[in-house]
């Protein structure tokens, strides 16, 4: 695939969201550009040009083409990752204040005062220019360039429309109350924006870099691996690394959603994003800042708006069709009634149309629906919970089949020597001393496992003949003894004669000069909470729940038994673990999804198979973040049951705002229709919906 380029520019002051769709369709138009999404929860437009196209030339046709739809919003490029976007866009400016205040004035008084009819219509006439002045202008101005269905025009006409058939008061209490309306439409819109901020204040501002006995205050991104940082007490952890002296408790709530701090000490990892609380650290960097965890977090939930829910998609095709359609049914209203009935009047039923042309904006359902999907992917990061997008916020739904890989998932991935049974010839601390020396020169988990059991020294002086057997084990010369340690088949490799022990995990067979000396039993211990999250997501419903692992018939057994998981499958290859997926896959119809749970490294393959792939201990881990849709950063599977909810919780009010507004918008085109409703009733069922629908959208941020 050609290389492309990313820009991303940030659009202060845009709060319209059919203006957003409008300039996403203008750019991607263009020869060159791949796509065009703009992020309205962070105000950021982010564009993927082809190699050719360069950045000033990008710049410019955003600059011709926002400057037609929406001339007074500003254009930024984002520079630097770490500076905050803070718009300084007054949500209104004083100038236009000024005129809505005069003419709120007018309107009052012409309502309160009785004038002369001539003097009322002037009146009304200034009081309706003052608070409808930008409405007017931008409505004529996007009429010009052939942009019609618009809520500039739909004001424009209806407010003029009730003014031509001398509905004097209800004409400026358009204008007035849509004006009002969009303040508060605003000011709702700024608060997300700054809830969703607040969620994505982890970003170190600087870094204290240490060259020799100086220390110098940069940026993050100037910092490279193996420089030295110095973390003080109370500042943010700015890239990652390894502490090389001093202790602290860390803060890493902003990451893991846990409030328990962490002890740290010279050798323990340090994560970007996290606050140093007490001690002075200092750390060794081991990543670049863009490698760093805090910046693939970030990076997470800032774009993750750009893979949309099928429920947005739909809004936004409904909208292009709603909104025209609408139009023209006004149309007919207005004038097939007085044409078909002669004793109708045009007056009355152009009223009625014009009700139906201020009910036709689908603000409430284009702005809110984006914001519900972004707050339930941000309360989600809260909790610990990375989710790359609204499809797959969405999708978690309708998940009815769990596959749960084994170690490192359901299990800490850390083995423990849990027996040690040795033969009448000897004890338990000698098997376990000459398991210590054979496996002393292995990396392997299960030789550092009998190490650690062991706790003694090793003098490395006494073995002799060291011999790593592939697939079989150690075979060494320890003190004058020749001593086996292995599986299985290195005992009937070597013809030594032993009886198979019955337990359950990962046994280790050991013989001294020829003769069986006994067996260590290694398992690997379940997480703590790993029998409460399977429990409580059969509670939701899922009842598919499996698990696929590579281990042997009776560690995989043990452990399903353990957790209550009835369907375990056992000693599997990776290409065997894909085939148990597809066919798990097939067996759900098209509705049902798939979720994959793995460690995220060597299930690679599987997350992607997966119709959700999910990564468990995935914190830091560039292949867990690459394989997975999500990404659960306390190695918890309960956080699964935690992802569920907020999923469920997201759709209920995202599918609430759809169903009230189309609900209020439905009945007031009714009513319109029968001349039940007038322009009051229909100001609220466009701006004040979507003041409401808004508001209730932010309620998904406090999952």
């Amino acid at each position: 695939m050609p290389k492309e380029n990313k820009s991303e520019f940030i659009l202060e002051g845009l709060n319209c969201s059919n203006c957003a769709v409008k300039i996403e369709k203008s750019i991607g138009r263009l020869e060159g550009i791949r796509s065009a999404t703009f992020n309205f929860a962070t105000q950021t437009l982010t564009i993927k040009a082809t190699q050719e196209r360069s950045l000033s030339n990008i710049s410019k046709q955003l600059s011709i083409i926002i400057k037609e739809i929406e001339p007074h919003v500003v254009i930024k490029l984002k520079e630097r990752q770490n500076e905050h976007s803070h718009s300084h866009n007054e949500i209104i400016d004083k100038k236009e204040m000024i005129l809505l205040i005069s003419g709120s004035i007018l309107f009052i008084i012409a309502l309160l005062i009785n004038f002369s009819p001539k003097t009322e219509i002037v009146i009304y006439f200034i009081s309706y220019i003052l608070v409808g002045k930008k409405v007017l202008f931008k409505a004529g101005g996007n009429l010009l360039k052939g942009q019609i269905f618009d809520e500039n025009f739909l004001m424009s006409v209806a407010s003029m429309g009730a003014f031509a058939i001398k509905e004097f008061p209800e004409s400026v209490a358009v204008m007035l109350f849509y004006q009002i309306g969009e303040f508060f439409q605003n000011m709702a819109i700024h608060r997300s924006r700054k809830s969703i901020s607040a969620l994505m204040d982890i970003r170190p501002d600087f870094a204290n870099l240490k060259e020799g006995n100086t220390l110098r205050k940069v940026f993050p991104e100037q910092v490279v691996p193996g420089d030295i940082i110095l973390i003080k007490p109370g500042e943010r952890v700015p890239l990652d690394g390894i502490v090389i002296e001093g202790e602290s408790m860390m803060d890493t709530s902003a990451l893991t959603g846990e409030s328990l701090p962490r002890d740290t000490h010279p050798g323990n990892e340090v994560l970007s994003g996290s606050i140093n609380m007490n001690g002075l650290l200092t750390v060794k960097v081991t990543k670049f800042f863009g490698e760093s965890t805090v910046s693939k977090i970030l990076d997470l939930v800032e774009n993750a708006s750009s893979h949309k829910a099928p429920t947005e998609n739909f809004i936004t095709k409904f909208s292009r069709y709603y909104t025209p359609f609408v139009v023209f049914s006004a149309a007919a209203l207005a004038l097939f009634p007085p044409l078909l009935f002669p004793s109708q009047t045009f007056s009355e039923w152009i009223n009625r149309a014009l009700v139906f042309l201020v009910v036709s904006c689908p603000c409430a359902l284009v702005i809110s629906i984006p914001l519900g999907f972004f707050g339930g992917i941000g309360g989600a990061s809260k909790n610990g919970i990375l989710i790359k997008g609204s499809n797959y916020l969405e999708a978690l739904n309708d998940v009815t089949a769990l596959v749960f890989d084994k170690t490192g998932t359901l299990t800490k991935g850390v083995f423990k020597v849990t027996d040690v049974v040795p033969t009448s010839l000897f004890t338990q601390d000698t098997l376990l001393e000459y398991a210590a020396y054979a496996e002393s020169f292995s990396n392997h988990p299960i030789a550092l496992s009998i190490l650690k059991a062991y706790r003694g020294s090793i003098n490395q002086n006494v073995i002799a003949d060291y011999k790593e057997i592939s697939g079989h084990g150690m075979k060494s010369v320890v003190r004058g003894k020749t001593v086996l340690a292995g599986n299985i088949k290195l005992m009937k490799k070597e013809n030594i004669m032993f009886e198979e022990p019955i337990a359950e995990g990962t046994i280790v067979y050991l013989a001294v000069d020829g003769s069986y000396a006994g067996y260590i039993v290694i398992s690997d211990e379940v997480k703590e909470d790993s029998a409460e999250a399977i429990q409580s997501l059969r509670k939701m419903g899922i009842k598919d729940i499996i698990m696929l692992t590579g281990d042997s018939k009776a560690t995989g057994e043990s452990v399903g038994r353990l957790l209550d998981i009835h369907h375990v499958y056992t000693e599997l290859l990776p290409h065997e673990k894909i085939e148990r997926l597809e066919q798990l896959k097939k067996n759900q119809g098209s509705k049902g999804k798939v979720m994959f749970i793995g460690d995220g490294i060597n299930d690679a393959p599987a997350l992607a198979q997966a119709d959700i792939g999910v990564a468990m201990g995935g914190l830091g881990s560039d292949a867990a973040i690459e394989a997975a849709d999500i990404v659960l950063m306390t190695d918890e599977p309960s956080k699964l049951v935690t992802a569920l909810k907020i999923a469920k919780r997201t759709r209920i009010i995202v599918w609430q705002n759809i169903c009230f507004a189309l609900a209020v918008k439905g009945m007031v085109l009714l009513l319109g229709a029968w001349g039940l409703a007038t322009m009051w009733e229909a100001v609220f069922a466009d701006v004040g919906v979507a003041i409401l629908a808004i508001l209730n959208a932010m309620r998904v941020m406090r999952s």
